[in-house]
């Protein structure tokens, strides 16, 4: 086998996107690999975001792996990694890996991290050789939304003029920077606009912003049909951080029941 790691391109997607849903669903035991993940999208919206992070793996011509980079400023992330399943233990992740940390080290990222299977220890195997260690069981939490949600206030990124948008991404950048040194979801909040996954949800004390979430609704999106998903939220830190954070839970709740 001739493996090659090379930029995806936006001729892989189709391919990319059918591998990712098998590779998951096999891994899953699902009786139909190729519908993990329904309507939700993982693999078009994550390249349109940063296409100059998304790397394939090619062997003897044909598409059979892929891995997508996130830079939020200096934190870095990487996934879905997903290889053609025939191919598992043939080190084909492991070689996607490699140029992986190498867009880290280029970033300047000071810290990395993923998300993987708490209960697999192949994977937890793969990640150490690349010196990732588990840190934290990490719950994916799902409610209910009532269609009479109570109304809340809160403003959309999508509804703000151009200078507005611009004042809001630097104000979003201070408050992830309180955080987190460097950290930028500057990236995040403009696909989410740009491709119209959904919306970034904003709450304001005065003319300060306090809280945002970046959600993604509907198909074609990683939420899929009839959900919404906060992808991100964050609130500035402080006395009213806790009171801030129930704000924007509910803002986001409101905003997927309108």
């Amino acid at each position: 086998m001739q493996l090659r790691i090379r930029p995806m391109e936006e001729r892989d997607l189709p391919e990319a996107d059918r591998i990712i849903r098998l590779a998951f669903g096999t891994f899953l035991g699902l009786p139909d690999p190729t519908k993990t993940f329904g309507d939700s999208d993982f693999a078009y919206t994550r390249f349109r975001a940063a296409p100059d992070s998304a790397l394939a793996a090619e062997a003897d011509g044909k598409l059979v792996g892929s891995n997508f980079a996130t830079r939020w400023g200096s934190f870095g992330f990487f996934g879905p990694l997903s290889v053609e399943p025939r191919l598992w233990e043939q080190k084909v992740a492991q070689r996607l890996l490699e140029p992986t940390m190498e867009l880290f080290k280029k970033w300047g990222c000071r810290h990395t991290g993923l998300f993987t299977f708490s209960h697999s220890p192949k994977h937890a195997g793969l990640y150490q050789k690349f010196d990732y260690w588990s840190r934290f069981l990490t719950p994916v939490m799902s409610k209910q939304v009532a269609q009479n949600t109570p109304r809340q206030r809160y403003s959309r990124f999508s509804e703000l003029s151009e200078d507005q948008k611009r004042q809001t991404l630097s104000g979003c950048r201070k408050l992830t920077d309180a955080i987190y040194d460097g950290l930028d979801v500057s990236r995040e909040i403009l696909a989410v606009n740009t491709q119209r996954l959904g919306d970034t949800i904003l709450l304001l004390d005065g003319s300060q912003l306090s809280a945002f979430g970046v959600c993604h609704v509907g198909p074609k999106t990683e939420a899929g049909s009839n959900v919404c998903y906060v992808k991100f939220g964050a609130v500035r830190p402080g006395a009213t951080a806790r009171s801030n954070f129930e704000a924007l839970l509910n803002s986001c709740e409101a905003y997927a029941a309108a």
